[in-house]
């Protein structure tokens, strides 16, 4: 289960199984509270889909720390559509080249894609910026002319990193 913050595009992950229940749901929910509680921003809502395991429980989650609970209307996928296309991303670029043996692998896989997602990739709704730009300083494009750059391979070569070397 994830959770996007539309206006950074940054996502969260807080869990994943092969058989969730409303409970579980819930108690997703209940973390992603206690997540953001420790962050600097105030968030409205939380927009989601129509599942039958997304109960009233879930609402109420977030209605205790003064979120409204949105739902999309019925088979209308664009409705979600930075959650949508998250998943069609997550799939395209990540899950169809590995092969997962178990439950922490996948964990530890969308882990994985996730920390580069948030402070590397460009987006375009975001000015090509990162959802959560990196602290340190990038060179500029003069400084870096005779530096040379270091690659890092992620997920078994799924995920490429690059950098300045020091």
């Amino acid at each position: 289960m994830f959770f996007i913050e539309l206006g950074s595009r940054r996502v969260h992950l807080t869990g994943c199984t092969p058989n969730p229940t409303a409970a579980w749901v819930t108690q997703q929910a209940r973390q992603m509270t206690w997540n953001l509680a420790d962050g600097p921003q105030s968030f409205r809502f939380v927009i989601r889909d129509r599942d039958q395991k997304v109960t009233d429980s879930f609402d109420n989650v977030f209605r205790s720390v003064g979120m409204d609970s949105i739902r999309t209307p019925f088979r209308a996928p664009q409705a979600n559509g930075v959650a949508e296309r998250f998943v069609r991303t997550v799939r395209s670029e990540c899950l169809d080249w590995l092969l997962i043996q178990d439950q922490r692998h996948l964990e530890r896989a969308m882990a994985t894609f996730i920390a580069p997602y948030n402070v590397h990739r460009p987006h375009r709704a975001l000015g090509l910026r990162p959802p959560q730009p990196p602290r340190q300083a990038q060179p500029s494009a003069s400084a870096a002319d005779g530096m040379c750059v270091r690659r890092r391979d992620r997920l078994g070569g799924v995920i490429h990193e690059y950098s300045v070397a020091a």
